[in-house]
C-alpha cells in the first residue's frame, strides 16, 4: 500500500501547519506583493495559493463527495482574490481534510477510485492510496513555489520539515 490512513492523518496535519506558515508569512506582504506576477506557473503567490485551494477542492470533492470548485484548472488561480476570504476558505478546507483523514481506516484505501479528470478530459480510476499519495504531494509541490516567492519577495516562511513539526499537530 502506499498510503495508509495513519499516513493520510500526518499528511493532514502537516498540510494545515504548512499552510498557517505560508499564510501568516504571506500576510506581511501587501495585497500587491501577493497578487505580483513571479513567473510561477500561476503567476503570482496569491494565484499558486488559490490554484492550490482549488485542487484540494477538487480532490476532496472526489474522496468525499463534497462540493467540489464550479470551473476548471484554468481558472483555478482567480478563483479566490480576496484575502481575507482565502484565509476563511483556506483554514475550513483544512479541517474539512483533517476530518476526512481522522475518518479513514486501510480498507477504505484499498479501493479504486473513479472519477473524471478535467486535466486529461476523461474518466479514469486509479487505486485509492495513489490518489492520496498524489493530493499530499501535489499540495507539497505548490507550497514549495509558494515557499519560494515568498522568501523572494522578503518575507519568512516558517521550517517546513516534517520532523519538526510542533508537538500539537503531530500524531
Amino acid at each position: 500500500m502506499i498510503a495508509s490512513a495513519d499516513y493520510a492523518r500526518l499528511m493532514a496535519r502537516y498540510n494545515a501547519w504548512q499552510n498557517d506558515s505560508l499564510l501568516d508569512a504571506a500576510a506581511t506582504l501587501s495585497p500587491a506583493a501577493r497578487a505580483a506576477e513571479r513567473g510561477a506557473f500561476f503567476g503570482s503567490i496569491m494565484g499558486t495559493l488559490s490554484h492550490l485551494l482549488w485542487a484540494d477542492l477538487a480532490w476532496m470533492a472526489r474522496f468525499d463527495g463534497g462540493a467540489a470548485p464550479r470551473d476548471g484548472i484554468r481558472q483555478s488561480a482567480a478563483m479566490v482574490t480576496d484575502w481575507t476570504a482565502y484565509r476563511s476558505e483556506r483554514a475550513a478546507t483544512d479541517l474539512r481534510i483533517r476530518d476526512w483523514a481522522a475518518s479513514l481506516d486501510d480498507s477504505a484505501l484499498a479501493r479504486d477510485l473513479s472519477f473524471h479528470s478535467g486535466a486529461l478530459g476523461r474518466e479514469v480510476t486509479r487505486p485509492m492510496d495513489l490518489c492520496v499519495a498524489h493530493f499530499f504531494n501535489h499540495q507539497t509541490h505548490h507550497r514549495g513555489q509558494v515557499h519560494a516567492m515568498l522568501t523572494a519577495a522578503g518575507a519568512a516562511p516558517g521550517d517546513t520539515d516534517l520532523f519538526v513539526m510542533p508537538e500539537e499537530t503531530r500524531p
